[in-house]
C-alpha cells in the first residue's frame, strides 16, 4: 500500500506491505519508519490511506486487532506495521500460522510445556504466548483452529494468564494479540465453525485490508515499487513498464492481490532481458484483461479467476478445490496448466 504526495510517491516503511517512498497521504508529512522494517506500504488510494490513518492510531494502544481481507491483500505487513509503529516497536513481534498447527500440538506452541509433561518433553520449551512478552503476538489464520483449540485460547485472552502444560505456575499475558483471517468471521460465527465468545473477545478494533481491485491507484506504486524490489533481489537492471504493460496491469482485477502482482512482474523480470517489461512479457490472461478488449471479457477469464480464487481460498489444496469447482482432479489440473496457474 503506497502513499503519494503532489511530489511523487508516499510511503510509510513497514514490515511486509509492498510499496515505495514518498508522503503518506493522510497528514501531508513525511511516512514514519522503522530501521526494522524494510518495506514499505504503498497508500497512494484512498481507501489504503484511510486503512493506514487506522492503524496508526491503533497502533499508539494496545488494543487487540483483528485484521481481515482476502489472501494475499497484505494483512501480514498491516500486523508488522502496527507492531513497528508503536511504543513496544524494539519488543518481540512472533507469529504462529495457526493452518500448520495440529489440533495435539495447539496448547504446546501456544503455551508451552515443561519437563516431563508427557512422552518426549526432556527440557522446559517456552511458548509462543510467552514469547512474545512486552510485544505482539500474531495469531495468523486464526479460523483455521479448531473449535477445542478455540476454547483454550478464549480462557486464556479471558483470564490474561495460562500455565504451561504440566506447569502449576501462573503466568501472565503480557502481549498485544492480533489476530488474522482470510475468513468472513461473523459468517463463520454464524455456521458455527468460529465461537461467539472469541469473536467478540478479538473484534476489539477491527480492520478490513481492501483486496487489490479495490485499491485502484495502488496498482501502478506498487508495481513500480515491487519491479524495483525483484530487480535487485535477481540482480537485474532496473525494469521499468511500458504504457501497455501498464494499462493491462491497471484493467486486470488481481485476485490473488498483491502476491499475484508480485509473482507476474517476477516472472517477467526473470524472463525478459530488456530494461523495458511490455506487454507480450506478461502472461497471456493479462493481455486480454477486459481493459485491452473495450470491456468485453471472454468466458476464458472470468474461468481463470474463479479458479486462481478457489485454489488460493483452499491454500493450494487439490482436492478440495476441484470439490468446490465440481470438477475431477485431472480436469482441475488440466485446467491449471492452461492458465498457468501452477
Amino acid at each position: 500500500m503506497p502513499e503519494r504526495s503532489s511530489a511523487g510517491q508516499s510511503q510509510t516503511k513497514s514490515s511486509g506491505l509492498n510499496e515505495a517512498p514518498a508522503h503518506d497521504g493522510v497528514s501531508g508529512q513525511p511516512a514514519a519508519s522503522h530501521p526494522a522494517i524494510g518495506q514499505t506500504i504503498i497508500a497512494v488510494d484512498s481507501a489504503t490511506q484511510h486503512l493506514i490513518h487506522q492503524a496508526r492510531k491503533v497502533a499508539k494502544t494496545r488494543a487487540t486487532v483483528l485484521i481481515q481481507g482476502e489472501s494475499g491483500s497484505g494483512k501480514d505487513q498491516l500486523a508488522q506495521f502496527i507492531h513497528f509503529s508503536g511504543p513496544t516497536a524494539d519488543q518481540p513481534y512472533v507469529k504462529i500460522d495457526c493452518t500448520a498447527l495440529p489440533i495435539e500440538l495447539v496448547e504446546s506452541e501456544l503455551f508451552g510445556y515443561e519437563p516431563g509433561a508427557f512422552t518426549g518433553a526432556s527440557s522446559q520449551k517456552r511458548g509462543r504466548v510467552e514469547l512474545a512478552e512486552g510485544g505482539t503476538l500474531v495469531l495468523d489464520e486464526i479460523a483455521a483452529l479448531s473449535l477445542s483449540s478455540q476454547a483454550k485460547l478464549l480462557r486464556v485472552l479471558e483470564d490474561r494468564k495460562y500455565q504451561r502444560l504440566g506447569g502449576t505456575q501462573d503466568i501472565e499475558v503480557n502481549a498485544r494479540i492480533l489476530a488474522l483471517t482470510n475468513i468472513n468471521l461473523e459468517e463463520a460465527v454464524a455456521q458455527k465453525s468460529f465461537r461467539e465468545d472469541l469473536f467478540f473477545r478479538l473484534n476489539v478494533v477491527p480492520l478490513h485490508v481492501p483486496p487489490l481491485r479495490e485499491r485502484h491507484a495502488d496498482i501502478l506504486p506498487l508495481a513500480e515499487h515491487l519491479l524495483k524490489q525483484v530487480s535487485e533481489i535477481h540482480r537485474r537492471p532496473r525494469r521499468k513498464l511500458s504504457k501497455p504493460a501498464a494499462k493491462a496491469l491497471e484493467a486486470y482485477s488481481f485476485p490473488g492481490n498483491v502476491r499475484e502482482l508480485r509473482n507476474v512482474l517476477e516472472r517477467a523480470v526473470i524472463q525478459n532481458a530488456s530494461e523495458t517489461i511490455e506487454l507480450r512479457d506478461l502472461p497471456e490472461h493479462l493481455q486480454r484483461s477486459p481493459g485491452n478488449r473495450d470491456g468485453k471479457r471472454t468466458l476464458e477469464d472470468v474461468e481463470r479467476e474463479y479458479i486462481a480464487e478457489i485454489l488460493d481460498h483452499t491454500r493450494g489444496k487439490k482436492s478440495l478445490a476441484a470439490q468446490i469447482l465440481g470438477i475431477s482432479r485431472k480436469t482441475l489440473l488440466e485446467k491449471r496448466k492452461k492458465y498457468k496457474l501452477l
